[in-house]
């Protein structure tokens, strides 16, 4: 069973998940697959100022009551208040893809650490060093190296993973992150949000039981979750 994880780095929806993320990810037979939406980067980046600066820690006040995950002070004084840093989440994607490229098995350690980084210890994963420096502290070496001076083929590695991911969101009519697509004997369907926040029981159930999953199964898990 293949579990596509379509995020953004700098999605504190996205970081809330990870609980929820790591469940799924012990199903047995079940494989996740990263796939970074690019949502926050490109045109979808844009500096920080102080009204965006409430708005997103209100709305982290509310990740945290939901799913206990810690937004810590020094992310509010060295990230949100710092407008000098613009909120773009292209360095932190491309750090990720770098990671795909060289160990791939160890590219969600590299998203667990990437927003520990930021939501935690308030450091700037919008920085290239900043963020081979958390590459390297997890022994990938090679590609904290990589995202220091990205090549072509990296940057072209990238661009296809959010090219890629983005299709997903449109034939699914995804219209935001995070969202899953489960692929399982030969078929796909979308779950998205509710699945992640209050509603993960039923879905580790629907997703561990033996069989094949039918198709009204299926359209249930889109009645409830879409």
């Amino acid at each position: 069973m293949l579990i596509t994880y379509l995020f953004d780095p700098l999605c504190g929806w996205c970081y809330g998940a990870s609980p929820a993320l790591d469940k799924l990810a012990g199903i047995s037979g079940a494989v996740i697959e990263l796939a970074p939406t690019g949502l926050f980067s490109g045109s979808g980046a844009r500096p920080m100022d102080r009204s965006f600066s409430a708005y997103a820690w209100s709305n982290d006040q509310r990740i945290a009551r939901l799913t206990d995950q810690t937004f810590s002070d020094d992310y509010r004084n060295n990230v949100l208040e710092n407008f000098a840093q613009m909120f773009d989440s292209g360095p932190a994607t491309l750090a990720l893809t770098a990671a795909n490229i060289t160990q791939p098995d160890r590219e969600r350690d590299a998203l667990k650490a990437i927003q520990t980084a930021r939501y935690v210890e308030g450091r700037d994963v919008s920085s290239l060093p900043v963020l081979s420096d958390i590459l390297a502290s997890l022994g990938l070496t090679t590609a904290a190296n990589a995202l220091l001076a990205p090549d072509e083929a990296l940057v072209l590695a990238n661009r296809q993973r959010i090219d890629k991911a983005q299709s997903l969101m449109h034939e699914f009519n995804a219209t935001g992150v995070p969202a899953l697509i489960i692929e399982r004997d030969g078929k796909r369907y979308p779950v998205l949000t509710s699945a992640l926040f209050g509603g993960l029981e039923a879905l580790v159930t629907e997703l561990t039981r033996e069989g094949a999953a039918s198709d009204r199964a299926a359209e249930s898990l889109n009645v409830l979750y879409l």
